[in-house]
This record gives structure tokens, C-alpha cells and sequence, in this order.
């Protein structure tokens, strides 16, 4: 499920985005309990999204851990959406926001990839929110300033500059979401992704005794691969791990991708 970002009220949303006065002191919640914030409703959104995804977020279950009525929530928060854009620019600002360029840009670049991959594996609701219209908050805007400041040390040009700062996000995203992707799937499924291979490649073999004439490529590149596999396993290593490999990928395709970087300098 794919949520676009900026929805809600635009003057709203921004204020509390930018922590703007007009944003800074909401009425206070009626009751004699102590007024709540947004930044703790903020905060218990993301664990409550973190626990149970989108699909689990909605302002009645955050309401119910704090305590409170939906309708309470919403004299701080308009609605879900305008929530949803506090959320993910909050939990942006867990990232670091000065990397250190005393090796070079490139040494700062893969860092900042490993940091947004590590993010996105943490918050994998995240990957729900579409990277079509940037929330525009503080918290996501620190994150791509960081990215900017180390390639402008590459010496790159503006036009070019700006394509890599996308490509890096899109591959990063990409590569987090084939993680978080194969965990639901785990959990929906209640069969692993070895448990699925095994019994889907048993009946390839059934349906299609001629796959290996038909496409032999991909048998060529399965078995030089297993034959790779099992030499790393005789030098006492174990064996990979699904998401093992797509820490793999993800290292790799980072280097196809900066190497590009370094050409187009």
C-alpha cells in the first residue's frame, strides 16, 4: 500500500512540519487530564507503525495507547494525513546529518547509503510513503542535504548533481524494500522464502522439463553461482541468508552506482 505524502492541509501540515508558531501552541485538549503534544503523538505513531505498518495506523490506535479518543487526537493533528507527514519526517531525523569528508566523498556517500538503508530496514512503513512529493519537513530535508554536501565534493555539475541525488535515493528504497517485501511476505504467507523456493522449483521442474533448453542463461548463471557458493562454504564460511544476499546486492549495486558517479565527474 503506497500513501503520497502531503495530503492533508498544506498551510497545517507545514506549520507543524516547521514547528511554526501558528503550530507551536494548540488548544489545549478538553478534560482535566495534562494536554498532550504532537511531538508525543508523533512518537507513539511511529511505534505503532513500526509494530504493525500502515495498515495498522490509525488515529484510533494511536488514541488508544495514549490514552485518549481519535477525536481528542485531532485538535493537534487535523487528520491521518497530515500525521502521516509528521511521521515520516520525524523519523528522518534519527539519521545522521554531517558525514565526514576527510577520505574523499566517495567513503561519505557509501556511509550515507548504509545509514538510509539501515532506516529503512528499521522503519519499513516508510517505504510506503511515496517519494513523488517530498514531505518538505526539516527532518527529510537534513537528509538530503547531507547527501548534497558530499557530492558536490565530487566535483559533479549542478544538472548532474541532481539526477545522482535521485538515482542514489530510488536504489537505496529499492533495495530496503526487497527486505522488507520478503518479510511480509514470510509473515503473510507463514512459509519462508526457502520453504517457497523449494516447493515452487520442485514443480518448475514438473511443468517445465525443458527449462534448461529454453533458458540457458539463467541455468548457466544458477549453477556457476551455487559452484561459487559452495567454494565459499568449503573456506568454513556459512550458508547466505536471504537477507544476507540482499546486503550483498545492496553493497554491489552501491559500487556499480558510485563507479558511475566517478565516470561521470
Amino acid at each position: 500500500m503506497s500513501v503520497v505524502a502531503g495530503q492533508g492541509d498544506a498551510a497545517r501540515s507545514m506549520a507543524l512540519l516547521w514547528r511554526a508558531p501558528v503550530a507551536a501552541d494548540p488548544r489545549p485538549a478538553p478534560g482535566p487530564r495534562p494536554a498532550l503534544t504532537v511531538d508525543e503523538i508523533v512518537a507513539v505513531a511511529i511505534a505503532v507503525a513500526d509494530e504493525a505498518g500502515m495498515a495498522g495506523l490509525s488515529m484510533r490506535a494511536v488514541g488508544a495507547r495514549l490514552g485518549r479518543t481519535a477525536m481528542a487526537l485531532y485538535t493537534y493533528v487535523p487528520s491521518k494525513s497530515e500525521l502521516v507527514d509528521l511521521m515520516y519526517d520525524r523519523a528522518h531525523g534519527e539519521l545522521p546529518t554531517d558525514y565526514d569528508l576527510d577520505e574523499g566523498w566517495r567513503p561519505a556517500a557509501t556511509s550515507w547509503a548504509q545509514d538510509l538503508w539501515a532506516f529503512y530496514i528499521r522503519h519499513p512503513w516508510t517505504l510506503s510513503v511515496s517519494y513523488a512529493r517530498p514531505v518538505l519537513g526539516p527532518g527529510e530535508q537534513a537528509v538530503l542535504e547531507a547527501l548534497v554536501r558530499i557530492l558536490f565534493e565530487a566535483g559533479l555539475s549542478a544538472r548532474v548533481l541532481r539526477r545522482v541525488v535521485g538515482v542514489l535515493f530510488h536504489f537505496v528504497r529499492g533495495s530496503a524494500a526487497a527486505v522488507a517485501e520478503s518479510r511480509r511476505a514470510a509473515v503473510a504467507t507463514g512459509m519462508s522464502d526457502e520453504q517457497w523456493w523449494s516447493t515452487r522449483s520442485a514443480l518448475l521442474q514438473q511443468v517445465a522439463p525443458d527449462f534448461a533448453e529454453r533458458f540457458p542463461m539463467l541455468v548457466r548463471l544458477g549453477v556457476a553461482a551455487a559452484e561459487e557458493e559452495r567454494h565459499g562454504f568449503r573456506d568454513g564460511g556459512r550458508a547466505p541468508q536471504l537477507e544476507d544476499e540482499a546486503l550483498e546486492n545492496f553493497a554491489v549495486g552501491l559500487d556499480v552506482v558510485l563507479d558511475g558517479v566517478e565516470r561521470g565527474r
